[in-house]
């Protein structure tokens, strides 16, 4: 097996699962499986949708802003995506910006982290648009969350909470309690690893 890496300033890279099976003892089996979220769907064409995806988990959105192309779908798309360099790790730039110019993606907010002094991360850029934000929620669009489990979308709930909290005046229990009710109804889902 070759081990891909590439240099981003001083440091080497290289993927997490890959590195694992390189160091990992030759003529030894694997066990593995695969996990399924069947939960992990496009919600009607019409119904917008708010897609946070830092890292590698922009990975099925970009499968997700596809088919909204290909179908003609008529909802609304938000993507969040962050990382850590413009430069280097703007995953499917193109095609992204593509999407905004023609209308697929109707909004798109970055965060790379490392192009500043300060780290910004997308729920920094979720609290920025804050009062947007909550009106895409109130106006019935889903939210979908993809990537890091720690701490990435824990911070990204939490931040929901708040926002969902400032924005209606409301206490943090029951900011907290209107999420829970969009993940009952199938409007908040992640898929985080």
């Amino acid at each position: 097996m070759n081990l891909n890496s590439f240099k981003v300033g001083d440091s080497v890279k290289t993927g997490l699962t890959s590195q694992f099976l390189a160091d990992y003892p030759l003529d030894t089996d694997y066990d593995f499986y695969i996990h399924k979220n069947n939960n992990f769907r496009l919600p009607a064409e019409d119904a917008d949708i708010i897609l946070i995806g830092p890292g590698t988990g922009i990975a099925p959105f970009r499968s997700f802003l596809a088919q909204r192309d290909a179908t003609g779908a008529e909802g609304e798309n938000w993507l969040f995506f962050g990382e850590q360099h413009f430069a280097f790790d703007f995953y499917y730039q193109t095609e992204i910006q593509e999407w905004l110019s023609t209308g697929v993606l109707t909004k798109l907010s970055t965060a790379f982290s490392r192009d500043q002094e300060r780290k910004i991360y997308v729920q920094d850029r979720i609290k920025e648009n804050a009062s947007q934000f909550n009106e895409w929620l109130e106006n019935g669009a889903s939210i979908y969350i993809c990537g890091q489990k720690d701490p990435m979308s824990k911070d990204v709930e939490n931040t929901i909470i708040e926002v969902i909290a400032s924005q209606r005046n409301i206490s943090v229990e029951k900011a907290k309690e209107v999420l829970d009710q969009l993940e009952e109804q199938g409007k908040y889902q992640k898929d985080v690893y």
